[in-house]
């Protein structure tokens, strides 16, 4: 299994998601084509609802504990719940440009 699609059917089974998107962010960095290495996640539920920022991602964290150990090198999270979502017209936040390993780069 893709480890994209194994980060999709844990949040899927553990946060029951109103809107969620992983997005493989690979490309954007210095890693062989066809890597999973670099994710942005988008979680949207109501499970979220009392929770900071840090609990959120605590929360995420602790479903992808064996991703995070072993496949990926670097998660990038938006985490919401409907509410947020609806008040933020949707918006997903860009990501920054990767500032090192650059074969490019001296």
């Amino acid at each position: 299994m893709r480890i994209q699609e194994s980060i999709e059917r844990k949040i899927t089974q553990s946060l029951t998601p109103a809107h969620l998107e992983v997005i493989n962010e690979s490309y954007m960095h210095n890693v062989p084509p066809g890597s999973e290495s670099h994710f942005k996640v988008i979680v949207v539920t109501d499970e979220f609802d009392g929770l900071n920022r840090v609990r959120r991602h605590q929360r995420v964290n602790g479903i992808l504990e064996k991703e995070l150990r072993e496949d990926i090198h670097a998660l990038s999270m938006q985490t919401m719940t409907p509410g947020e979502w609806s008040a933020s017209g949707g918006r997903v936040m860009a990501s920054p440009d990767c500032h090192g390993g650059s074969r490019n780069n001296p």
